[in-house]
């Protein structure tokens, strides 16, 4: 029958409903122009037809169901598809065994005959007698083939449970007898199965006798038909068969290696199979169109059971489909071409397909469709290798392409990522999303069909958006895929994005959208970059609430409003500024969520939970407020007299005089009276480099600024009125600030202005930035940079300055400030210092690691589990209060130019400068909660409470407490050493962390409570933990073997010095105990020679390469048994005079500080098939008391070469070297008595050793050799370099 309604409705518009229109054209080429010619598809024609997308594939057929249910019956197509796509790799639960064609009744008798077999069901007889008499009917036979099985008839023996099961299947015109086991029973007889059954054959139905498919599975391989062991004859006509195990499905018949094997060494499309003969004794070939597969199997019998499935899968039916449709299936194609996989002669032709990639030998057999291997992309992953090679690797196999530009290497990887996205995609969560039509298109620049949300701002956008958002952060936009994270879409987020949609959200986000700032489907990346980050970032199109800028009002008004369902209000007001943590005034409705959690409103719940963490631009954008282009300003002022050097002492207010101040037309001026016409003075704005805002009370006035010009002249102006300042500063800096850097005028500063910077990959060239300080934040505006930069000056890796230059190091940048006039760069540098340093006495107002950690507490906690776990009573020991408070007051000053190391500092006093720290931190390490914790009963609560306390802790204080008893906990694991088990630290840390007098027993409690149970409240990975533990006993032991307390000298090594130069009679052999030092084995060497040592003799052990032709002279406290270790077979050990030690002594003491910095001559290492490489090119260098910095634009490798212009250079830099190294001993006060000093402590390596004197040349040959250096270098080589 059919239908009325939609049977001749076109496919093309079939398909549009369906949002698939991309397939019209391959519907019209197969002749299926309407509806109702597309009835009968099933999935095989529909992968032919080019629909290869799983997905894509089950929404035609899902479709197709219901629009004929009668034409299609429950066990077609749309449900065979669903099972392929959803269930795993197919592993058949039953063997399944088919025999010759048989007549039913024949195979009754058969069973009847056995005696033995019961049947479980009542009606076994009535059904087998129903069945010998009249067969159902057969189904109607499709274009493809297909079985339909009838129900399994289950057996079982001498009342046994199920034994197995008989079930008879219609295929091609025959009836099969199908007896499937019970897998558990009959896999151990599987080796007593007669050899002509070596291959199975399965089902060819949709079916597939195997584990139900799992919901969230991926799609998988067609079912297999047949499998087993064929003999093949190779292509070039040899005699020797190969062993290969064979596989047929529907669409391919492939062979393997081995059974174990996934990927496969050729697959050849059923379709392109035009003929299957025997050719002899068990064998027989299958005929392609441009080539003949010869196959041999084990007997006749199976070799005649291969040629008659693969008979029927290529009968008539089956070839007058292939003709209708395209012979290769990949028409498609994302993207084909040739690519290299390593470790073959030639290239392959790839083809990336939908979820799968597809390998040719060449573009012909791509065309005829026979390949050598598919790779599902459901388990592959994308990487980048270097140059043009990449990586697709799979749980089986790494396939290493390269491809022939790095542009082609580019599309290549993405279109793998994209196939790799579509094999993971689920489109459930999609079209719920896409179920609110405003949904449908992309909340920034209207493309259909968007697959990307961000969940805590509630859009949904396109692909080429979601790069611009992930760009923001995930503490601005959590971006978030609608087909690939699945297990993100609670049914809550869901449904509140529904609610929201794209049109609610866009009428608070872009409210204020210029038409020639909106963006279009077509727009560039730049566009989309500027347009989201000002949408998003700096809510410049928003709509700003009417309680904007009242904090106190936006938070009432949230909690307020989060009790009813208006989500859209909660938006507008979280994202003009309201808290989403505020205090309720509830004890026990805490926060915003809880209220709304209380109240039964769960969306408002789901959307304060995702915005957390969210940061939000609570200024006004500079467009809703900017005044006119001439700024007017005028009022009395008191000023000083202009000065030209900084302001290092109070102004009183007699020195200030009181003018009439006029700004107007980019020109400030200042007057006797508000009468007088003439000006006493004045600056143009343009002149202006710097604005400074005093604090309070600096000097007679209240409040002042300073203004710093570039004819380096500083002008102080003060008022008594806070508001008449703040008025005049906002005038000022609104008036030499430029439109690119206007952002920074929002901000609440004590420093605005100019500096210039050098990029440190290319210092030869300076640049103009616009720089901001606010309290411990740098704002800075870059003249390279897009938007807005930020650096928190507590959290450096290092600030140091030098001359007129500021270098300010975090992680992943360096930015180098240069001081182009020294009277405002003074005061910035002296501002930015300030800032970087502790502000106050809380723990977040520390100088912090990058993990929100105060700088004191990591490095004694580095130092302790370094130097002291094994140290008896650690923590319960007192130290030399001096020592401990002169550590603390230089930690306090700045913690990060204070380094603990062993021998200056004793373990005792570091611990003891860690508890105080704890004890006088203002508000503790548990805030204002600490009565909380020490309340805390419910002993079956106790842990759960604690983590809900540490959970509402601030940031820092929360990274503090878990690195502190993380500290702890691996203590007490060292106690059989330490003697301080649980117990005993939880008695000293118990009244230092809670700050109380030690009476009360409830803090010792919580502490040991917190390292006992510091897995299950702090959620550790155990494998991590372990990893730590072990690292910190191998600290202990070889520390131990390097600092052996007691025993003989079992480990002392012999090894042989030679004196002044390398020759037989200079040996001396020599045992080296293993704290010896350089000085000693001198001396050792010089004894036995009984060499006198005059006042001005520097003798120096030194460590010669003859193969680099270098030398380094040992400090005089060197250990002298891990060089010895590190010694190639091209080096060796040398006693001798050092010439060049007095004139570094003499270098050293004309120097204030020991710093130095200049160009270099500067090669990298790099070897290509052992031939050094390279050329030398200048550098420039700077060398300070924490690091050694090379600025360049390549990765430094372990070792280097630098080369100086002359003899005496190098030795400055040498000595500079050696005098940081070691504190500035370079050499003992009186070196001959030094023989009875005992030995000194470890040396701090934090520099590397240095190796510079070459050992060619005198000094003048070495001056007139600078232009030919690449070819006899004066090298400097910077050896395992960690600065």
């Amino acid at each position: 029958v059919r239908p009325a309604a939609d049977a001749d409705l076109s496919s093309a518009s079939w398909l549009s409903g369906l949002r698939l229109e991309q397939y019209c054209p391959a519907f019209r080429e197969a002749g299926l122009r309407t509806l109702w010619e597309c009835r009968e598809l099933n999935a095989a024609q529909l992968e032919r037809m080019g629909v290869a997308l799983p997905g894509h594939r089950k929404r035609i057929l899902g479709s197709l169901q219901k629009l004929f249910p009668s034409e299609r019956g429950m066990e077609g197509d749309m449900e065979r598809e669903k099972d392929g796509e959803e269930e795993e790799r197919p592993v058949p639960m039953e063997r399944t065994k088919f025999r010759p064609p048989v007549t039913v009744s024949e195979s009754l008798v058969h069973l009847s005959q056995t005696g033995k077999l019961r049947n479980q069901s009542q009606n076994v007889a009535s059904n087998l007698g129903t069945q010998d008499k009249a067969p159902p009917p057969i189904p109607p036979r499709c274009d493809c083939f297909s079985a339909a099985p009838f129900s399994d008839i289950w057996f079982c023996c001498d009342g046994r449970e199920k034994l197995f099961s008989v079930r008879f299947i219609h295929c091609f015109g025959f009836f099969y007898l199908s007896v499937c086991f019970r897998r558990d029973l009959w896999i151990e007889d599987y080796s007593s199965l007669p050899s002509s059954q070596n291959s199975i054959c399965l089902p060819i139905t949709g079916q597939v006798l195997a584990r139900p498919p799992k919901a969230d599975s991926a799609p998988q391989l067609t079912p297999v038909i047949k499998m087993g062991w064929l003999d093949k004859n190779p292509p070039q006509g040899s005699l020797i068969y190969q062993r290969r195990w064979v596989k047929l499905d529907a669409d391919y018949l492939r062979y393997f290696d081995n059974e174990k094997d996934i990927y496969s060494k050729r697959i050849i499309p059923t379709s392109s199979i035009t003929g299957v003969a025997n050719v002899g004794d068990q064998k027989f070939e299958v005929v392609t169109h441009n080539r003949t597969f010869l196959f041999r199997a084990e007997s006749d019998s199976e070799r005649n059971e291969w040629v008659s499935v693969l008979q029927d899968m290529t009968g008539p039916a089956r070839t007058r489909v292939s003709r209708e449709l395209t012979l290769n299936p990949l028409v498609t194609c994302e993207m084909k071409g040739y690519l290299e996989l390593r470790g073959l002669r030639s290239k392959l032709y790839t083809v990336v397909c939908g979820d799968k990639v597809f390998l040719y030998k060449n573009a012909e057999d791509y065309k005829l469709g026979i390949g050598i291997t598919s790779i599902d992309m459901n388990v592959g992953n994308v990487k980048d290798m270097d140059r043009r090679a990449f990586d697709l690797t799979t749980p089986y196999r790494i396939f290493s392409f390269v491809a022939e530009t790095d542009q082609l290497k580019d599309q290549w990887m993405e279109a793998m990522r994209n196939s790799i996205a579509e094999a993971l995609s689920n489109y459930e969560v999609a079209e719920k999303i896409w179920g609110e039509p405003a949904n449908q298109k992309c909340a920034d620049c209207d493309a259909t069909k968007p697959e990307w949300a961000a969940i805590n701002l509630c859009v949904v956008f396109c692909k080429r958006c979601a790069g611009e958002h992930r760009g923001l952060g995930p503490s601005i936009s959590k971006v978030r895929s609608l087909k690939m994270d699945k297990k993100v879409w609670t049914d809550d987020l869901i449904q509140l994005f529904l609610l929201v949609g794209n049109d609610r959200a866009n009428h608070f986000w872009a409210a204020n959208v210029p038409p020639s700032e909106a963006l279009s489907a077509c727009s560039s990346s730049e566009e989309r970059r500027r347009f989201i980050t000002a949408k998003y970032r700096e809510g410049k199109y928003r709509r700003y609430h009417a309680l904007f800028g009242n904090q106190k009002e936006l938070d009432n008004a949230l909690c307020i409003n989060v009790q009813s369902n208006d989500v859209c209000e909660t938006l507008a007001l979280v994202f003009c500024g309201a808290d989403v943590n505020c205090d309720t005034g509830n004890p026990d409705l805490s926060s915003p969520a809880a209220l709304a959690m209380h109240h039964g409103q769960n969306l408002q719940v789901e959307f304060l939970t995702q915005n957390r963490n969210t940061e939000v631009k609570i200024a006004v954008h500079a467009e809703h407020y900017m005044a006119p282009p001439s700024i007017t300003h005028n009022g009395f002022l008191f000023k000083t007299a202009s000065m030209a050097r900084p302001i290092t002492e109070r102004k009183n207010k007699e020195e200030f005089s009181r003018r009439w101040c006029v700004l107007n037309d980019g020109n400030f001026n200042y007057y006797e009276s508000d009468k007088i016409a003439t000006p006493n003075g004045g600056l143009k704005m343009r002149e202006i480099v710097c604005l400074a805002v005093s604090p309070p009370e600096t000097h007679g006035y209240d409040h002042s600024f300073e203004i710093y010009s570039d004819a380096e002249r500083l002008y102080l102006f003060g008022t008594d009125n806070p508001e008449t300042m703040r008025e005049w500063v906002k005038s000022i800096a609104k008036s030499f600030i430029p439109a690119c850097a206007e952002d920074l005028l929002q901000k609440d500063f004590e420093r605005i202005g100019r500096l210039r910077y050098k990029d440190p990959l290319n210092l030869e060239s300076s640049k103009v930035g616009w720089f901001c300080l606010v309290a411990s934040t740098l704002h800075v505006c870059l003249e390279d940079g897009h938007g807005q930069e930020t650096i928190h000056l507590q959290k450096l890796l290092e600030l140091s300055r030098d001359n007129e230059v500021l270098v300010l190091v975090e992680r992943g940048r360096t930015l180098y400030i240069e001081g182009e006039r020294k009277l405002d760069f003074y005061g910035w540098a002296s501002a930015i210092e300030r800032a970087a340093g502790s502000s106050g006495d809380t723990l977040s107002q520390q100088q912090l690691t990058e993990a929100d950690i105060p700088v004191i507490v990591e490095r004694c906690i580095h130092y302790i589990t370094q130097y002291g776990l094994t140290s008896e009573g650690i923590y319960r020991k007192s130290g030399v209060n001096s020592k401990i408070a002169a550590l603390l007051e230089a930690f306090r000053r700045d913690a990060r130019s204070v380094w603990l190391k062993e021998g200056e500092q004793q373990v005792d006093d570091v611990s003891n400068v860690l508890k105080r720290f704890f004890r006088d931190i203002e508000e503790g390490l548990f805030s204002q909660q600490a009565h909380n914790w020490l309340t805390v009963s419910d002993e079956s609560r106790r842990i759960s409470q604690y983590q809900l306390l540490f959970n509402n802790l601030p940031r820092v204080n929360k990274a503090t407490l878990r690195t502190l008893v993380n500290h702890l906990y691996c203590v007490q694991r060292f106690s059989e050493m330490n003697q301080m088990n649980l117990h005993n630290l939880a008695i000293v840390f118990g009244p230092t962390l809670f700050q109380t007098d030690g009476k009360d027993y409830n803090a010792g409690r919580v502490v040991e409570d917190l390292i006992q149970h510091y897995i299950t409240i702090f959620h550790v990975n155990e494998q991590q933990l372990k990893t730590q533990l072990d690292e910190i006993t191998y600290i202990i032991k070889l520390r131990d073997n390097l600092n052996p307390k007691t025993g003989p000298a079992s480990g002392d090594f012999i090894c042989t010095v030679y004196l002044e130069e390398k020759k037989e009679t200079a040996e001396q052999h020599v045992k080296i105990p293993a704290a010896m030092t350089a000085a000693e084995l001198t001396f050792e060497i010089l004894d036995r020679r009984k060499i006198t040592v005059k006042e001005k003799d520097y003798w120096c052990c030194f460590e010669v390469n003859e193969k680099e032709e270098i030398e380094r002279p040992l400090h005089y406290q060197e250990r002298v048994l891990p060089i010895l270790h590190s010694l190639g077979t091209d080096s060796h050990l040398l006693v001798k005079k050092n010439y060049s030690m007095e004139a570094m002594l003499v270098y050293l003491a004309s120097k204030v500080d020991v710093t130095k910095h200049g160009m270099l001559k500067f090669r990298e290492e790099k070897s290509l098939l052992g031939l050094t490489t390279g050329s030398f090119n200048d550098r420039y260098f700077m060398l300070n008391q924490t690091s050694f910095r090379l600025y360049k634009d390549v990765r430094v490798s372990e070792t280097v070469y630098l080369c100086c212009d002359t003899q005496t250079e190098m030795r400055e830099w040498f000595a500079t070297f050696l005098s940081i190294q070691h504190a500035g001993l370079l050499w003992p006060a009186e070196w001959v008595k030094s023989r009875a000093a005992s030995r000194s402590a470890p040396l701090d390596t934090r520099l590397g050793n240095v190796s510079l004197i070459p050992l060619r040349g005198t000094e003048n040959e070495m001056r007139n050799s600078v232009a030919a250096f690449t070819a006899d270098p004066l090298s400097v080589s910077l050896i395992r370099q960690s600065a």
